[in-house]
């Protein structure tokens, strides 16, 4: 009897351990619980105001709101790939996610060009919104990025406009202007007369500066300003270029389809509402940086006249029909946007 007593103590002691054990032990789904970890290559470098507005906030509320399962580290222009080989890496999954410019990877799908910005097409902010949410030009983009097995999201949409070291105002005086652009908005400034090259952004300032280039376009007045650009520019040019979605996400399908259910919703739910805080945000920081550079460096705001503004549509719009040419979804796209204008009032 001694004996059985003592093994059915230290039976009921056995499981009051294990008990106590399992109680103070994390769940199983927690304990089992995956951290993914993205590497997310920019086309901004740090100067750049979008990269800790856009990419710093939207890794920061990943990261919050998967409560540090879903990690996107950033990486600043240049420093993983050159910018224009960006969608090819998020492509063959050697970077999980990346900013850039649609107007970077036309060639693979022309379709970007549109995306990239058509020339004095939309004159509002909400236009161009509208026309990407509410018309479904993103899930056309979206439908041919899936093609490469990339997701695309826009981080928001805004003007360009350009900085000058030369005041301008008549289409005539682009005439011999070298001026730093790129895509869509590079063939327009060319067809002016001026001479449009890219170049890469950390580049951009020393460009200016020792006068090799004459004018440039990064985002509107926040992004010159926050290159330094109106150091050696003096003038700002409007209307802008374009409003557009200058600034969008790519993300390898691949890496998205490993995530659990729950971290994709998050993922989703967090891009939808960065293009709206962005966006918005984006004006409002317009409006107090130009007030600020005008102050603070001298610049001049100079504003083409109507007329001046007609000439410049006449000749976007010939290369709106340049683009359209360019695939049946371009042409589609391109379409869309011009019943829509007409519908403003606008052609």
């Amino acid at each position: 009897m001694g004996t059985k007593k003592f093994f059915s103590q230290m039976a009921l002691l056995s499981f009051i351990l294990i008990l106590i054990l399992f109680l103070l032990s994390p769940p199983p789904s927690r304990a089992a619980e995956k951290v993914f970890k993205w590497r997310c290559q920019s086309h901004w470098p740090t100067a750049s105001s979008s990269y800790k507005d856009s990419l710093i906030r939207l890794s920061n509320n990943l990261k919050e709101r998967t409560n540090g399962r879903l990690v996107v580290e950033p990486f600043a222009a240049e420093s993983l790939v050159p910018s224009k080989e960006i969608f090819n890496a998020v492509k063959r999954g050697m970077i999980e996610m990346a900013t850039a410019s649609p107007g970077y990877f036309r060639d693979q799908i022309p379709l970007a060009g549109v995306a990239s910005g058509l020339p004095y097409a939309f004159r509002e902010v909400w236009e161009c919104a509208y026309f990407h949410k509410g018309l479904g030009f993103e899930k056309m983009m979206q439908d041919e990025c899936a093609k490469h097995g990339i997701y695309f999201s826009t981080d928001k949409v805004y003007p360009t406009e350009m900085c000058s070291k030369k005041p301008i105002r008549t289409a005539a005086d682009f005439k011999g202007m070298k001026i730093r652009s790129s895509g869509v908005l590079e063939v327009f400034l060319t067809s002016l007369g001026a001479a449009g090259a890219y170049i890469p952004g950390p580049e951009i300032y020393p460009a200016l500066a020792s006068g090799v280039i004459d004018a440039a376009h990064w985002g509107a007045v926040q992004g010159s300003a926050s290159m330094g650009f109106y150091d050696a520019a003096k003038y700002h040019i409007r209307p802008g270029l374009n409003i557009a979605s200058t600034d969008v996400w790519l993300i390898n399908q691949k890496a998205i389809d490993a995530l659990p259910d729950e971290l994709k919703k998050v993922l989703f739910s967090t891009l939808e509402e960065q293009f709206w805080f962005r966006t918005t945000e984006y004006e409002y920081l317009e409006a107090l940086t130009l007030a600020k550079i005008q102050k603070g460096k001298g610049v001049q705001l100079l504003v083409l006249p109507p007329e001046e503004q007609k000439k410049m549509t006449e000749a976007a719009i010939k290369i709106w029909d340049e683009e359209a040419k360019k695939s049946p979804e371009s042409g589609k796209a391109v379409q869309m946007m011009k019943d829509f204008l007409q519908k403003l009032g606008h052609l």
